[in-house]
């Protein structure tokens, strides 16, 4: 199993979207990718538990962390062969270990732990909670979005992780995320 969740090696700048649900992650990874003439790594959780739902009408349960981290990490590990840009990741482990630490009462499964420490990425991009709550199947916290925003950044912080925080309409957070993209292509190069 850990092999499965062990980020291989790529020839590329990774950056990662981070922060709570409905904050505008998934379009700016599909914004990044189309800017970039890239690829996006779609977040693995959102196909598995819609599954799961629709099957179901189950939600997220702790023995679902690990399939949906090895899930996530298949994605990124084959994407990032894609590309030798940039890889746009719509998540990561570490979002996953927030989650699953704020909703199983700070407990999380230790291999997915170890993990999400491990697997490192350029940039963080921290989305804010400035954008309208969009309701679905999935999510289920439009109460509490700033006590989410709080969990993802401590955690950005706690892991001393490279991060900008985007916030404004959809333009300014495309605009100011490929600024700092571009910064780290040109130094990467």
């Amino acid at each position: 199993m850990e092999k499965q969740l062990k980020q291989q090696p790529a020839n590329c700048v990774k950056v990662v979207l981070f922060g709570p649900e409905s904050t505008g992650k998934t379009t700016l990874s599909r914004q990044l990718a189309r800017y970039y003439n890239s690829v996006w790594v779609p977040e693995y959780a959102r196909e598995y538990l819609q599954d799961k739902w629709n099957n179901e009408r189950k939600t997220c349960e702790p023995q679902d962390l690990l399939p949906i981290a090895i899930g996530q990490m298949r994605l990124e590990n084959a994407l990032a062969k894609k590309t030798d840009t940039v890889l746009i990741c719509d998540t990561d482990l570490l979002e996953t270990k927030v989650y699953s630490e704020v909703y199983y009462g700070g407990i999380c499964n230790e291999t997915l732990h170890k993990f999400a420490i491990e697997n490192t990425y350029h940039l963080y991009f921290l989305t804010y909670i400035d954008v309208p709550w969009e309701a679905d199947d999935l999510r289920d916290k439009p109460n509490e979005r700033k006590q989410m925003f709080e969990a993802f950044k401590n955690e950005l912080v706690k892991q001393n992780r490279p991060f900008v925080l985007l916030k404004g309409n959809k333009t300014e957070r495309l605009n100011e995320a490929v600024k700092h993209i571009d910064k780290l292509l040109k130094n990467n190069i």
